[in-house]
């Protein structure tokens, strides 16, 4: 008897969204807007927390990461600012409570948040670490 397994496509940061643009994790969204996480652009789905956005684009590490996801552990605090200003003008603020901005620039992350192929390098193996 032979197994047949099915590859994934190798994950990306700019994937188009499921046709329903809905999914049990998400808020609806329409689209895709462009963000830029510590110098890295990437796409996001609108109308959704940042937290979630993230989980977007790390499934693994933020699934599974210490955060209460209602504010009260902090864990998930970020540094940013919007298009048209300056890391001067970054201000502190909690992913889960702040929606994502087209545009906006995350410049610091807490140390809580491990985003895979951004602060995180993709793991090779289960057995790495």
């Amino acid at each position: 008897m032979t197994e047949h397994t099915t590859e994934q496509p190798p994950e990306t940061f700019e994937s188009e969204p499921q046709a329903s643009h809905q999914s049990d994790l998400l808020d609806p969204f329409d689209r895709l807007v462009t963000i830029q996480v510590l110098g890295r652009e990437v796409q996001v789905p609108e109308k959704n927390r940042l937290l979630r956005c993230f989980q977007y684009l790390s499934i693994n590490t933020i699934s599974y990461g210490d955060f209460c996801w209602n504010g009260e552990c902090t864990n998930c605090q970020v540094w940013y600012h919007v298009e048209g200003q300056t890391q001067e003008n970054d201000k502190p603020a909690l992913a889960c409570r702040l929606e994502v901005i087209e545009g906006m620039e995350i410049t610091n992350l807490s140390r809580f948040i491990e985003l895979e192929g951004i602060n995180k390098k993709h793991q090779q193996s289960a057995n790495s670490e």
